[in-house]
């Protein structure tokens, strides 16, 4: 009898024991977790794209000698403005000028033959036929005439537009060929810059510039790290893909009162474009597992659950949300790396305001 009750009471012990060690374990286990949270926040946000361009005048031309012969005068200077129409070289085509001079005199001779013709007809000396032929004869020396002093005037180039003189490549005297390049001229009144932009980018662009053109704006910062003063807009975009890349050509046009932006130059271009009521929420309250985003939704129970979100956009510290997040959740902002799936938590909550607020100011 004493060892039974022995036994009997060494077992309760032993249940107490472990009946207790379990509770204590499991108040343990349900100990909740201190963190900050928040809630998302619906705004409109502006997207800034990069891309590197080149800066192309919008007419930029070689002048080439049109006749050969020696280059009798340079009327211009390198980097110097000139006007539509401006004389720039002249060269002087020997064989073109006797060639004129000779035509000329044909021409004179014939309009002296047709005066003298046309009096004897006026008189009924000679017919009116032979006065026709006279007539064909004079037609015919002037048009040589016209032909030969429109070879000599292309001995002088002029300018067809304004712009700029590049370098000049044949000095006063130097013997040039037909075909020579003699300078380029740039018109730098208005700038091309041409960037490539990803396919996805591109549907993007096209419905918004379907919808409110007004309101894409595209900016250029030069090689020096400044914004150039004029806003630019898309002029072009061109009309294949580059399969290779997957990238198609956009074309911006920038006005260059100042003369600023010469061609060639490189740069990068900024595209703004708004995205009205978009959901965003700070990056750190995220994290990645396998490249896919998650955060913590706490839940009305404080239990903290991971959820997967998809991301439209990411700026310097926050991501705009494309799916996986309404505006009514909580999420959880600090502590994300100290609690699990479906732990239970106390939170201190922050007003989305608040936590924007702190982020710009980081940010500056």
């Amino acid at each position: 009898m004493k060892a039974s009750a022995f036994l009997a009471g060494f077992t309760g012990l032993l249940f107490v024991s472990l009946s207790g060690c379990n509770k204590h374990h499991e108040e343990h286990h349900e100990e909740a977790h201190r963190v900050v949270a928040t809630t998302p926040v619906a705004k409109d946000v502006t997207i800034t794209q990069q891309y590197v361009c080149q800066i192309h005048s919008q007419r930029h031309i070689e002048l080439r000698a049109l006749e050969g012969g020696y280059l009798e005068q340079v009327t211009v200077k390198e980097g110097q403005a000139i006007k539509a129409g401006e004389s720039v070289f002249t060269v002087l085509p020997i064989l073109y000028k006797t060639k004129y001079d000779a035509e000329k005199a044909e021409a004179d001779l014939a309009q002296l033959e047709y005066n003298n013709t046309e009096r004897l007809a006026n008189d009924k000396v000679v017919s009116q036929n032979e006065l026709a032929l006279i007539k064909a004869k004079l037609n015919k020396a002037l048009a040589k005439a016209e032909q030969a002093k429109a070879e000599l005037n292309f001995a002088n180039v002029k300018a067809p537009f304004d712009g700029i003189i590049d370098r000049i490549h044949h000095q006063q005297g130097s013997l040039v060929e037909d075909g020579d390049v003699l300078t380029t001229l740039s018109d730098n009144s208005v700038m091309w810059v041409y960037f490539n932009v990803p396919e996805s980018r591109y549907l993007e662009y096209k419905e918004k510039l379907a919808k409110h053109q007004d309101e894409l704006q595209v900016e250029l910062v030069l090689a020096n790290g400044n914004k150039f003063q004029q806003i630019g807009k898309i002029g072009a975009i061109e009309a294949d893909f580059n399969n290779e890349t997957g990238n198609i050509a956009f074309r911006a046009d920038f006005p260059n009162p100042d003369r600023l932006l010469r061609h060639g130059q490189t740069g990068t271009v900024l595209i703004k474009r708004v995205i009205p009521n978009a959901v965003v929420i700070p990056q750190r309250a995220t994290f990645e597992i396998l490249d896919k985003r998650y955060v913590y939704v706490v839940d009305n129970e404080n239990v903290a659950h991971q959820r997967e979100i998809s991301i439209q956009n990411e700026l310097d510290d926050i991501f705009v949300i494309k799916g996986g997040l309404a505006v009514d959740d909580t999420i959880v902002l600090e502590g994300v790396r100290q609690i699990r799936d479906s732990d239970k938590v106390e939170f201190e909550a922050k007003e989305p305001a608040e936590v924007m607020a702190s982020l710009k100011n980081e940010a500056e």
